[in-house]
């Protein structure tokens, strides 16, 4: 019993994983597109259409049933916003990426995510359960944020912090 519960939880787990070892190569390939075409929302555009298309077919391959409008209509305002940020996603990533990089990019999504995360879990936001902020959560967002820093702004020998500390000194 137990290796089966273990075995149903570690299968979401190396499924989330598995996605975000997919997103450098996303945001990646955003950015070049972006570029190919001349402008990053002509990539943002490309990489929603191209999801479009994909997940289209997976609804007639699963046989997904029609969707209730009326009942998402009468939700709350936010249900909606999932497609505006995705959007703000992408073509942050599309833009952004050319100048930061994949990794520091991504760890300053990261770095977000969980800021946001813990703050939309501690007041229990969109529907959510609330959840304490302890301590040992605040040690993980601030190892989070000194790891975004690192990543980063020592990218170069800390080539990016000498110039952020020479222009607080008016060098």
């Amino acid at each position: 019993m137990f290796i089966k519960v273990l075995a149903l939880s570690l299968i979401p787990t190396a499924l989330a994983f598995l996605a975000g070892t997919l997103l450098p190569f996303q945001v990646s390939s955003n950015a070049a597109v972006g570029k190919a075409l001349g402008h990053p929302l002509w990539g943002a555009l490309v990489s929603l259409a191209v999801s479009t298309l994909v997940l289209a077919p997976l609804l007639w391959v699963f046989n997904v049933p029609v969707p209730r409008l009326n009942t998402a209509l009468a939700g709350p305002w936010w249900l909606w916003i999932g497609g505006v940020f995705g959007a703000v996603y992408v073509l942050s990533a599309t833009a952004l990426t050319p100048k930061l990089g994949a990794a520091g990019f991504i760890v300053l999504v990261v770095a977000g995510q969980m800021i946001a995360s813990i703050l939309v879990d501690r007041f229990g936001l969109m529907g959510l359960t609330p959840r304490p902020v302890t301590l040992a959560r605040f040690a993980g967002i601030l190892c989070i944020v000194v790891g975004a820093i690192l990543i980063q702004y020592t990218g170069r020998g800390g080539e990016e912090i000498k110039q952020v500390a020479m222009a607080g000194d008016g060098r």
